[in-house]
Parts: structure tokens; C-alpha cells; sequence
């Protein structure tokens, strides 16, 4: 008897610190965990709700981190140059909270400036590495940063010098294509401070241009197909 007493015993010890941890597990906060492969809680539901927003999920928030959510998590970091390990740690979770700006003001610009950036870096360079994409936002705040430019993004962007757009898809039509999250982030990432083209405000591709006003220009680094020039 009583040993059955001491089993009883026991198993409400291990079935308190079981509701205990589960507590604890369903209160973490966003960001104060690392996520992965196998984790629950509310906070995986608030991660499962960001890349559900940001079109690297489908289906429903349920708070469990399974293999959809991991390849999404992969995908996310893969559109932001980041490690695609599928680990959520400090840089994936601090590129999740700066997305939820990507629909309002970035600092000193407005979601129209932000959409209409993305709008010309996905024109512009779609299916060139990340990095690429960013310095094509660069250059486009470069610009604005610069008293010989235009200093607003839409004037940059529809700047007509000796009756020609400075940019093919403003002339084209392109500019007016819908931006995927990937640009998105791009022009974000732009507006942030980041500048891989380091104050680039020229760029161009050699296998569509021959113009000879590039060999004027003091090159300064090449992503994908994309030259960045003073």
C-alpha cells in the first residue's frame, strides 16, 4: 500500500512539471528562443503567422514546428541572404521584425516610396542574388542622398536627363510590374543603411549595354550581372 502511495505520488509530481513546462513553453515570447525543427509554443505560432504574411507559408498558424515550417524558415533566410539552415536564431528573428514595416513608413519614407522601390529592383534585377538586389536600392538612395540627384525615391526613379528615363523600366513599362517579397525586402534592407555597392549611384548590365559612358565610371563591384559605378 504504500508503495502504490509513493507511485501515486510521483506521477502527479511528473504530471505537474509536464502542465509546467507546457505553461512555460506556450508563454515564450517572440525572439526570446531559439526556434527549430520540433519546438512549440506561441511563439511559433506568431513565426508561423509572419511567413504565412510574408507568402513563405501556406495553411493555418498551429504552433508546432514541423518540416513545413522549416522549408519556409530556409526559404525566408535564402530571400535574405542570410544562413538557410532553418534555424531561427538573433538574425532571422530581427529580418522577421523588420518585415513588419514593409507595409508602412521605414524611417523617413512612406510606404508608397517603399512599394515604388520595390517596384524598380524587382523590375530591374528579379532572379539576381539578394545582394544585387539591395545595391539596386542603393544606388536609387544613393542618389536621393546626393545634391546633384533629384532627393525624393519618385523623382530619382522618373528623372528624364536629355529626354531619356535613367531607368529602362520607367521607359519600358516594367516599373509598373507587382514586386515580390524578395524586392520588397531588398528596397528595406536599403532604406536601413545597407549598401553593398558602397555609394554606388550607376549601375548597368555588360551584356545589354555598350554605351560608352560606362568606361567613364569608376566601377566599383559587380553582383550577378549587374556593374555598380560611382
Amino acid at each position: 500500500m504504500q508503495n502504490l502511495k509513493k507511485i501515486f505520488l510521483l506521477l502527479i509530481i511528473l504530471l505537474l512539471l509536464y502542465v509546467f513546462q507546457t505553461d512555460v513553453m506556450f508563454a515564450a515570447d517572440f525572439g526570446c528562443r531559439v526556434l527549430k525543427y520540433g519546438t512549440s509554443g506561441n511563439d511559433v505560432v506568431e513565426l508561423q503567422q509572419k511567413l504565412i504574411s510574408l507568402g513563405f507559408l501556406s495553411g493555418k498558424a498551429d504552433g508546432v514546428f514541423g518540416s513545413k515550417t522549416k522549408t519556409a524558415v530556409k526559404k525566408f533566410q535564402s530571400s535574405r541572404g542570410l544562413k538557410s539552415d532553418g534555424i531561427v536564431g538573433q538574425k532571422t528573428f530581427m529580418a522577421l521584425k523588420r518585415n513588419s514595416t514593409s507595409r508602412g513608413t521605414v524611417g523617413r519614407y512612406s510606404q508608397r516610396d517603399v512599394e515604388l522601390l520595390a517596384k524598380l529592383v524587382y523590375a530591374e534585377a528579379r532572379g539576381e542574388p539578394y545582394l544585387g538586389q539591395v545595391g539596386v536600392a542603393a544606388v536609387v538612395l544613393n542618389r536621393v542622398n546626393d545634391p546633384n540627384y533629384p532627393n525624393t525615391i519618385p523623382e530619382v526613379i522618373f528623372q528624364v536627363v536629355d529626354g531619356r528615363y535613367q531607368f529602362s523600366p520607367v521607359a519600358n513599362g516594367q516599373i509598373n510590374l507587382t514586386p515580390d517579397n524578395t524586392a520588397r525586402n531588398a528596397a528595406i534592407d536599403a532604406i536601413l543603411g545597407k549598401d553593398p555597392v558602397y555609394g554606388a549611384k550607376v549601375f548597368y548590365n555588360p551584356d545589354k549595354t555598350n554605351d560608352r559612358w560606362v568606361s567613364l565610371r569608376s566601377c566599383v563591384v559587380k553582383i550577378g550581372k549587374h556593374v555598380f559605378c560611382k
